[in-house]
């Protein structure tokens, strides 16, 4: 099998990486200059340090609509690119009858061309711009540097379409990464969505000292939000329970890993949220997608306090205590999804 990989990003190298120890794949960059580095050193400095590339690893440039020669070639297609990019890059990809599937978690900003005026999740996207598209997206908890590192790893393969669930499966499925076939894309996507932005509040939490009593609250009421604005987006209850919507929320609002988290933590620290994003170094889609995320609940009118509070928190609204006094404030009620 011959697989391509669209984005030369952290998590675009780390699955092309893991793949590339057992079957030739293709990474792509947009950079030219990133690729020529990669080329020659065999290894992504910029993204994803200490990871040198396997043999049947090759990486390419240029522009999408001359990548005949090799893109041509590949059985499985993996777009990597952060979710800002999806759209023009499933433009591209339209004519192809190969499966084709997304790593980029969130929901498209309403202010992108095309989008609509709540933003959209990647599947409605694809049927937006590509309808004919065989697609899918694989997501779970995974951080980049521990998969390209060969440690355990277990994703989910989501998608309408069986032979793209298969693809997926034989394409990544290793003894150190397992794939999960999953029907339900709506819950796998609102899961990766919605998770960025409730680590941003347990970064705060964490970076608040509120304790860890605080933070296991923080993620029970998440994965409730979570779970109410899937349900209301036609996603399936038992995902939520699974490794796209629990599993996703625990690794990314505890991992030290975690960017999200990060800015939460670094936000409750007094930067600014121009200084936190800066520091990073790589996207942080919860800060990009949270407002989104607020967006396309009120729309169904489902209630998501956490994330209100998050939006409030990065668009400087309120300051961290006051976010965290907001929540604990709020009437008592029973627990409920």
């Amino acid at each position: 099998m011959n697989i391509a990989v669209l984005g030369a990003g952290a998590w675009g190298t780390a699955l092309a990486i893991s793949a590339a120890s057992r079957q030739p794949v293709t990474l792509w960059a947009r950079d030219a200059a990133q690729c020529a580095e990669m080329q020659a050193n065999r290894i992504n400095q910029r993204y994803l340090h200490g990871a040198d590339f396997p043999a049947q690893l090759s990486v390419v440039s240029g522009p999408l609509d001359r990548a005949a020669l090799w893109l041509g070639r590949a059985d499985v297609v993996i777009v990597a690119t952060p979710m800002a990019a999806l759209r023009p890059t499933l433009g591209q990809l339209e004519g192809l009858t190969v499966p084709v599937a997304w790593l980029c978690k969130g929901f498209e900003s309403p202010q992108g061309p095309g989008a609509t005026e709540w933003g959209l999740l990647g599947h409605e996207v694809c049927r937006a711009v590509a309808p004919r598209l065989l697609a899918g997206v694989l997501s779970g908890p995974s951080f980049a540097q521990e998969v390209a590192r060969g440690q355990p790893t277990a994703l989910v393969a989501a998608s309408e379409h069986p032979a793209v669930r298969e693809a997926l499966v034989a394409a990544f499925h290793s003894p150190t990464l397992r794939i999960y076939a999953n029907d339900d894309t709506v819950g796998v996507e609102v899961g990766g969505a919605v998770k960025n932005v409730l680590a941003i509040a347990t970064g705060l939490c964490d970076g608040l000292n509120l304790g860890l009593n605080a933070r296991a609250a923080l993620v029970t009421r998440g994965l409730a939000e979570m779970t109410r604005l899937g349900l209301a987006l036609g996603a399936k209850a038992e995902t939520f329970m699974g490794l796209s919507g629990l599993g996703d929320l625990v690794l990314t609002a505890t991992g030290d890993l975690s960017r999200n988290r990060k800015v939460g933590q670094l936000l409750a620290q007094g930067m600014s949220l121009d200084q936190a994003v800066a520091s990073l170094g790589h996207v942080a889609e919860g800060v990009y997608s949270a407002r989104t995320v607020v967006q396309r609940a009120r729309s169904l009118g489902v209630d998501m306090p956490i994330s209100e509070g998050v939006v409030a928190l990065l668009e400087g609204q309120t300051q961290p205590a006051q976010a965290v006094a907001a929540l604990m404030g709020r009437d008592a009620k029973s627990e409920s999804f």
